[in-house]
C-alpha cells in the first residue's frame, strides 16, 4: 500500500508514501520543504561539504510523482529552496529539470521561512486558498478547519517487534494536516514533541511515509513510547 486516504474540510485527499499529498478531484499535487540547493548553501557558508546530489534526488522523486499522477497543479508549501540565493543558484542541469517539470501545468510557490521567491525571483504567496482548504507554510495555533502546512518536518519514531522504526510522517486531525519534508537531506522533528503535539486533537493520526504507508493513532504512538 503506497497511499492512505483522509478527509479534510469536505475534501478527500490522499497521503502518498513519497511524502506528497494528492487531491484527485482538483488534480493537485502538494509537496513541502524541498530545500533545493541545501548542499550548495552549506558549502557557500563554509560548512561541512555534502555530496551535491540532493537537488537531483529530490527532483527525481518529484518527477516520479508527476509522471504517475499527471497533476494539473503543483503546489509547493514553502522552503522549496534552502535560502533565497538558492532559488537563483541551482545548477544548470537542475534548473532545466525543474523547468521541464513545471511546463504545461500551474505551479504555486508558497513562501517559507527559508525562501521568499520562485526560481524567476518573483515574490511567492504567503498562503493559497483552494475551495475550503488553506495552504500555508507554518501552521497557526488557531485556525479554521482545512489548514494544510509544512515547516516542521514531522517524523515518527517507534519500536515495533523489538526494532526501531523512524519515518517522516503526515499528521492530521479534523481541522488540519501537516506534511512531512519532501526533500533529500532534510531532518525531522519527532511527532511527540510539544511543538507539534499542541496543534492536534486527541483523534489525530500519523501517516507514515514509505512502504507500507501506515496510518496510526497519534495518541497510541505517544503512549507506546512512554511505556517503552
Amino acid at each position: 500500500m503506497d497511499e492512505t486516504s483522509l478527509l479534510l474540510a469536505g475534501a478527500r485527499l490522499v497521503a502518498r508514501s513519497s511524502g506528497a499529498l494528492w487531491w484527485p478531484e482538483e488534480r493537485l499535487l502538494c509537496v513541502s520543504d524541498l530545500h533545493l540547493g541545501k548542499s550548495e548553501r552549506i558549502a557557500r557558508r563554509g560548512g561541512t561539504l555534502l555530496p551535491p546530489y540532493e537537488t537531483a534526488e529530490t527532483l527525481d522523486r518529484l518527477g516520479a510523482e508527476i509522471a504517475r499522477l499527471a497533476p494539473a497543479t503543483v503546489l509547493c508549501l514553502g522552503d522549496s529552496f534552502d535560502d533565497v540565493a538558492s532559488a537563483g543558484g541551482l545548477a544548470e542541469a537542475d534548473m532545466a529539470r525543474l523547468l521541464v517539470l513545471m511546463a504545461g501545468r500551474d505551479w504555486i510557490w508558497i513562501a517559507g521561512n527559508h525562501d521568499r521567491a520562485d526560481p524567476a525571483r518573483r515574490p511567492a504567496s504567503r498562503r493559497a486558498w483552494l475551495r475550503a482548504l488553506c495552504f500555508r507554510h507554518v501552521a497557526l495555533a488557531e485556525t479554521a478547519p482545512g489548514e494544510i502546512s509544512g515547516h516542521y518536518h514531522p517524523k515518527l519514531r517507534l519500536a515495533l517487534r523489538g526494532r526501531g522504526l523512524s519515518r517522516p510522517c503526515f499528521l492530521h486531525d479534523a481541522r488540519r494536516l501537516m506534511l512531512p519534508a519532501f526533500g533529500a537531506y532534510t531532518g525531522g522533528l519527532d511527532a511527540g514533541r510539544p511543538e507539534l503535539a499542541g496543534f492536534f486533537g486527541p483523534e489525530a493520526r500519523a501517516i507514515l511515509t514509505g512502504s507500507p504507508c501506515l496510518a496510526l493513532p497519534l495518541a497510541a504512538t505517544r503512549a507506546r513510547r512512554r511505556a517503552g
